[in-house]
């Protein structure tokens, strides 16, 4: 049986919102980072706070976790998988910098 995928690119990401896909965006930043940029709709779910608040990532339907590059996203990717079992979730591969790059030049960098 195959594994389901870990991540979805930027572009997958933007065709899926544009169609309307019913996904839950979780950005696991920092609050500073969330303030100053977001994708609209996202929970703010730092990640230090994902063990404690997890009952928040729904457990059906599509989530996109998101960070800066992608990194702390995986983290918790890592833990919803691998501790809680949740198979529904992805890594925003490259986070919002590589959004700000392959889909939105206008998003704000840092």
């Amino acid at each position: 049986m195959e594994s389901p995928p870990l991540e979805i690119s930027p572009e997958d990401l933007y065709r899926r919102l544009q169609a309307g896909d019913d996904l839950q965006l979780v950005d696991v930043r920092e609050p500073e980072e969330y303030e100053y940029c977001h994708l609209p709709g996202s929970l703010l779910l730092s990640l230090d706070e994902v063990p404690r608040r997890a009952a928040e990532v729904r457990a059906e339907g599509p989530v996109v976790l998101i960070c800066h590059h992608g990194v702390r996203s995986a983290q918790a990717l890592g833990y919803l998988r691998h501790r809680l079992g949740r198979a529904n979730v992805l890594n925003l591969q490259g986070g919002l910098a590589a959004w700000a790059a392959r889909v939105d030049p206008s998003f704000p960098r840092y």
